[in-house]
């Protein structure tokens, strides 16, 4: 009996660890599935800048003509984002200032003539266009970018400046220059005009992100100077020792910096982007010839991507991909070797320039798979100029793009920079039949609602839904439910099944 006890023991021991064993990793099985489904759903989100620039000087994109009434002009504007929803795109670039002028209330700057075909006379019936734009995408889930130009004071147009335009209140800084009326970069209270104004739109209205382009000193006239002399030499006498090309640089970055500074101070959240011309100096990369930017406008993205005075840059690579001398591939691969802090890369494409011959539509197909290849160093989208090409369906544009490049939807790229706090996981999630239902309780920050489903062991992002959604109806699956907030922070997952 001793023995055959002293036997069993053992067995016994032997079962209960084996048991115990059984039972720890069951449980750890259990506690770990929830971090394990939100890796999984984390290392899938699509995540993609897909915007479209829409210009409104010479009438160019938005409002189509100057004479429009605010029917018209409130009509084409659904248009565009109505357009853009159909095709998965979710940035508008806006242009609001195209010269000096505002497509916006402002008690600093007038009306612009693109506008209502009068500079400083407001639409009629009246209506913020501006405010109009932002509640309008932000109902569509599309972001909202503000365009300013800094300098242009008039481009084109048989028109008179208002009394309140800038080169009508400081006429010793505006400089006829080509076409153009400019003011001068390197006065302070042009400076400070350019400063004010943008941080005026920043403070009242619920922007996503303010928006420059490749225009800071005028893009140059052979042999034509640009007539600084007299600011120039004051900056001289009062003690300034810079050359006149590093002092204009200096203006520029200047410029920059205090913008970058100004709308963090303000609103944190509030993006700020510059597009600049393509090519940064001839030579870099090797090779590459074209304009200097450096040299002749006197801009200097590198330094501010490297200063971290961007949230994002959208480089203007409006080339093909073959010819050597601008080789779309290799400025976009240059363009993000300069990018220390990482600061996210939206490539500008030139989709104006479709035809049926050297610029087809399989060139821009092939450009935006450039752009993904090198999404690993910060390459996180495209911004097309200009949005007419879509409104008009050039070449079939709309069937290809929709079909190969962007066939369901995608949420604009976080950046952990200005905030990485995620928001609270929706409530009350449930279903019923063939539709999910949940509880429109959430904290102000939230803007959206992802909806994922599960297909092929990952999870797809099938839609992206309004904050004032309730409900979706989808087809029989799993899928999970996450809020996102207006920087495209995510919530944890809440999941269901949907049955036959």
């Amino acid at each position: 009996m001793t023995l055959t006890r002293s036997s069993g023991i053992p067995k016994r021991r032997r079962l209960i660890r084996l048991l115990w064993v059984a039972l720890t990793l069951t449980t750890l099985l259990l506690t770990q599935l929830p971090s394990l489904a939100r890796q999984d759903l984390a290392s899938a989100p699509q995540y993609e800048f897909r915007g479209v620039w829409a210009a409104s000087v010479v009438n160019i994109d938005w409002p189509s003509s100057p004479n429009l009434s605010t029917s018209q002009q409130k009509a084409e504007l659904i248009g565009i984002l109505n357009r853009m929803q159909e095709l998965n795109l979710n940035a508008l670039i806006l242009q609001v200032r195209p010269a000096g002028d505002a497509l916006y209330y402002s008690d600093i700057e007038p009306w612009s003539y693109w506008l209502t075909g009068q500079q400083g006379r407001p639409p009629s019936p009246f209506y913020d266009p501006l405010e109009f734009a932002i509640e309008e995408a932000h109902a569509r889930n599309i972001e909202l970018h503000a365009w300013f130009n800094p300098y242009r004071a008039k481009l084109g147009g048989n028109y008179d400046l208002a009394a309140n335009h800038m080169a009508r209140q400081y006429p010793q800084y505006a400089y006829p220059y080509r076409n153009l009326i400019w003011m001068d970069p390197g006065a302070k209270v042009i400076q400070d005009r350019t400063y004010e104004v943008i941080l005026d739109v920043v403070n009242r209205y619920s922007l996503d992100g303010v928006h420059l382009d490749d225009y800071f000193y005028p893009y140059p006239e052979p042999g034509v100077e640009f007539p600084d002399d007299d600011t120039y030499g004051k900056y001289r006498k009062n003690g300034g020792t810079l050359s006149r090309d590093d002092w204009r640089r200096d203006n520029v970055n200047r410029l920059v910096r205090r913008l970058y500074e100004g709308i963090k101070a303000t609103k944190p959240e509030v993006k700020f982007g510059i597009s600049p011309f393509g090519i940064y100096r001839p030579g870099q990369p090797p090779g590459i010839r074209g304009m200097d930017q450096f040299a002749q406008i006197y801009a200097d993205p590198k330094l501010w991507l490297e200063q971290g005075w961007v949230d994002y840059m959208a480089p203007q690579l409006y080339w093909r991909i073959d010819p050597p001398e601008q080789s779309y591939p290799r400025l976009l691969d240059w363009w993000l070797g300069q990018n220390p802090l990482d600061r996210h890369i939206y490539t500008g494409n030139y989709l104006s320039r479709l035809n049926n011959s050297d610029w087809p539509v399989s060139e821009f197909l092939r450009q935006v798979d450039i752009s993904r290849r090198a999404n690993s160093r910060k390459s996180l989208g495209n911004i097309f100029f200009s949005v007419k090409v879509f409104m008009e369906n050039r070449f079939g544009v709309n069937e290809s793009f929709r079909s190969r490049l962007y066939p369901t939807p995608a949420l604009i790229p976080p950046m952990p920079w200005l905030d990485a706090q995620a928001p609270n996981a929706p409530q009350g999630v449930e279903t019923t039949g063939h539709r999910i239902q949940w509880q429109p309780q959430y904290s102000e920050d939230v803007r959206s609602l992802a909806l994922y489903k599960r297909q092929n062991r990952r999870w797809q992002l099938e839609q992206v839904l309004s904050r004032k959604q309730t409900e979706v109806e989808v087809n029989p699956g799993r899928y999970a439910l996450r809020t996102v907030d207006a920087l495209s922070n995510q919530s944890e997952a809440v999941q269901v099944s949907v049955r036959r």
